[in-house]
């Protein structure tokens, strides 16, 4: 069965940067349909369960508006729907998981209800429509114009074919590009090509890839005992040692992320070592009234999880499905070996009452519904964002650069997890910097734009365009961009490239709320 669909922007993934497209475009008026491969829209903020990346003045500026209205959501959910201690109800900046990584550590199931309720009164009517477990199969064009987009629902196998004025990749992989013939890089780039100084000496390398990370969330019931499973290849993940690793995958101690040098934990906070409890822990039971949690919950993605033995993007079907499946028994392995043969401070092994929360998920294997993806197929781009234009190394002491055609901000150190090209972390100081317009915008198709982690960045500078806040102002601005030029009859390099038109839109943008400059900040 195929039926045909029209609406005025078409977005294909409902990830991050999918519904912060979704959202833009609706207020300004425009139909919207946006499809989504799994049974939750959110993407890493839900079905991949990544608990929120962010700089540390995120609660004062550095974010759009409605970002700021998500973050606020998911404390109203809490506050709404549970019981909660005086001090944390109180807390204009309550923490529900009170986890290291984030100011606002949360469930993934909040992040999806303050996201649905954010979407709500366009459901509601009718100006957005959601199609969940589709994926795009086909692309019809005409010259530099896509016409439609065929995509096929995973479960039952029926099509809808998709028109639109406009069309938004937001998937998490960049997955309409190749069907679109839009022109895209992968991996790694060369010193030679983009002249960054951690590019890669000699060739470029379009398979090295950052590591992907299937999370999974566990709590703690001492005394009992919740072990699964052994999963069948468990062998050789424990006793698997990467050659530019210090230590078995399957230890409590790691590579420090900046300096290589090994790093001890244990996984509990109980001695002077950091605790990985604490790393990404979503639900803080002292938050809450005595017996509404029987435990912390704390969410799983560390690098002991992550899974860097092949990448899943420009390699066969069959290759593809290998990796994703091994990087579910790592993730399940990893588990079994924390519950049956991690040593413990106590001198005995394994903590069997650490218990898989497949409810946090809602999955059979208890894993989240998608593995945590940080790399994505980039556009080729009328402009490509590099390391000289936002890393203090590459530009010395003062700002990252200024674009002119700034549409948003952002800030993060330049984070690359280990890659498929055994390549060790890198991770290096960067300064707060903008999203420049030009990397929205594909060299040649003049339709389909980026809104994800698919923008014009390259392998380095993906390291810190590719985190929850920024995403959300690249779907946004996305969003935006799409329905002003349906608005004013022009394609998006054309605002880019006349000032008053530019200039205009920038206008826009602030007006809805989404910041384009930064005050002068130090380096992260």
């Amino acid at each position: 069965m195929n039926t045909e669909l029209y609406a005025d922007i078409v977005i294909i993934g409902g990830g991050t940067g999918g519904c912060a497209a979704a959202l833009a475009a609706v207020k300004m008026d425009k139909n919207v349909i946006m499809t989504e491969e799994t049974d939750w829209i959110g993407g890493q903020l839900t079905s991949q369960g990544v608990p929120p990346d962010e700089h540390p003045w995120i609660e004062q500026f550095g974010c759009t508006s409605s970002y700021r209205q998500f973050r606020n959501g998911v404390r109203d959910y809490y506050k709404s729907h549970f019981s909660l201690m005086p001090e944390a109800r109180n807390n204009l900046l309550f923490n529900p998981g009170n986890g290291n990584v984030s100011r606002i550590c949360h469930e993934p199931r909040a992040a999806l209800a303050a996201i649905h309720e954010m979407l709500a009164p366009y459901v509601h009517s009718g100006k957005l429509k959601i199609y969940n477990h589709y994926i795009p199969e086909n692309v019809e064009l005409e010259g530099d114009n896509i016409l439609a987009v065929q995509v096929k629902n995973k479960r039952n196998g029926s099509h809808l074919t998709l028109q639109g004025k406009y069309f938004l990749d937001a998937t998490e992989c960049g997955d309409l590009l190749p069907l679109a013939k839009v022109e895209y890089v992968t991996g790694s780039e060369s010193q030679d090509e983009t002249g960054e100084p951690h590019a890669l000496q000699g060739k470029s390398d379009p398979l090295d890839m950052q590591a992907i990370t299937h999370c999974f969330a566990m709590d703690y019931l001492d005394g009992e005992d919740h072990t699964i499973q052994k999963p069948e290849n468990y062998d050789f993940w424990r006793d698997y040692q990467a050659s530019f690793w210090p230590f078995k995958h399957f230890s409590w101690n790691v590579a420090h992320h900046i300096t290589l040098e090994p790093r001890y934990f244990t996984l509990f906070p109980e001695s002077d070592y950091p605790s990985w409890w604490l790393y990404r822990r979503i639900i803080d039971k002292n938050n809450f009234a005595p017996g509404t949690f029987q435990s912390d919950i704390t969410l799983v993605n560390w690098p002991q999880n992550d899974y860097w033995l092949g990448p899943i993007l420009e390699v066969g079907e069959e290759e593809k499905n290998k990796h994703l499946k091994q990087a579910k028994e790592l993730s399940l392995s990893f588990l079994y070996w924390m519950q049956t043969e991690a040593p413990r401070t106590d001198g005995k092994l394994g903590y069997p009452g650490l218990r898989l929360r497949n409810d946090v998920f809602g999955t059979e294997d208890g894993l989240a519904l998608y593995p945590y993806i940080r790399e994505s197929r980039r556009i080729k781009a009328e402009f490509t964002v590099l390391e000289q234009h936002i890393c203090p190394d590459a530009r010395g002491e003062g700002n990252s650069e200024e674009f002119f055609d700034s549409v948003g901000v952002g800030s993060y150190r330049i984070d690359l997890h280990p890659s498929t090209g055994n390549r060790n972390y890198i991770d290096i100081s960067s300064y707060p910097f903008q999203i420049p317009l030009g990397c929205l915008i594909p060299i040649r198709v003049n339709n389909l734009l980026p809104a994800a982690k698919n923008i014009g960045t390259t392998h380095i500078t993906n390291g810190c365009y590719r985190l929850h806040p920024v995403e959300w102002n690249i779907g946004e601005s996305v969003g935006f961009l799409a329905a002003y030029c349906m608005d004013k009859k022009q394609i998006p390099r054309s605002v880019r490239h006349n000032k008053d038109r530019l200039e205009d839109f920038q206008k826009l943008l602030i007006h809805q709320g989404v910041e384009i400059d930064w005050p002068k900040l130090r380096a992260l």
